[in-house]
């Protein structure tokens, strides 16, 4: 087995002494290896086919349901699980302030508590009501009517400026300089109609904390009864003067 060996290998180091150049020279290229290839596609080896497109409509669907002919759901139903939303009332437990408007009366108003208020505005600060004349001038006369003197129960005044913006005197506010804690909102109703507010006023109110919304009474009303029922009298204020206040009378 070792003659075997010794006698293949003896051919293979006279192959390496015989030619040693074919180890050692490193093989020559014309052209520089890349290390990708070269790829020029020519158009016309390639050509385009065109692309069609199709537009398919697929017909109606033979099972959809069709509107219904009357929208008469039959006779109500007496099951106590059924909910009637159009007489849902989230605040039906909630009473109404005592101060609520009831009504607006041509002179005055109609409050919740049985109160009647002819012939001036109402103020409606922390649950109380109070007789409110804004138009009243510190010129004014007093006394009785023989002696020239202007009653009380008489509206008569002025309450637009030159500019027909609405403006009171700042001391027609002063309750609410005096109430704590303050209404975070106030709602003044002009009269029978949406009458804009001088600057000076809203500048006033606002520099006491205070919210204005301006309507007209019976809408201002309206939203005072909801507001005082829900955030409540300490919260929602109102300065009202009657619907049938004329400029000038």
């Amino acid at each position: 087995m070792e003659r075997a060996l010794s006698s293949s290998a003896r051919p293979l180091k006279n192959i390496l002494k015989s030619h040693p150049a074919r180890l050692s020279a490193p093989r020559s290229f014309s052209q520089p290896a890349s290390p990708f290839p070269r790829a020029n596609p020519s158009p016309r080896s390639s050509p385009q086919r065109p692309c069609y497109r199709s537009l398919h409509v697929s017909a109606p669907y033979a099972g959809a349901s069709r509107p219904p002919k009357s929208r008469d759901r039959g006779p109500k139903s007496n099951e106590d699980t059924q909910t009637d939303f159009g007489a849902l009332d989230v605040l039906r437990n909630t009473p109404p302030p005592a101060t609520a408007i009831d009504a607006c009366t041509h002179d005055g108003f109609a409050l919740n508590n049985q109160v009647r208020v002819s012939g001036c505005g109402v103020l409606l600060v922390g649950g109380e009501a109070f007789r409110w004349r804004p138009w009243l001038r510190s010129d004014g006369k007093e006394g009785t009517v023989a002696e020239g003197g202007v009653r009380d129960d008489v509206m008569a005044g002025r309450l637009l400026n030159a500019k027909g913006q609405w403006e009171v005197p700042d001391k027609s506010w002063g309750i609410l300089e005096l109430v704590w804690p303050k209404p975070d909102l106030l709602i003044i109703g002009t009269g029978p109609s949406v009458i804009p507010i001088a600057p000076a006023v809203r500048s006033y109110l606002n520099g006491l904390g205070i919210r204005l919304e301006i309507q007209d009474t019976r809408n201002a009303s309206a939203q005072f009864n909801l507001l005082a029922t829900e955030r409540g009298v300490t919260q929602v204020a109102a300065a009202l003067i009657p619907i049938g206040w004329k400029e000038g009378r």
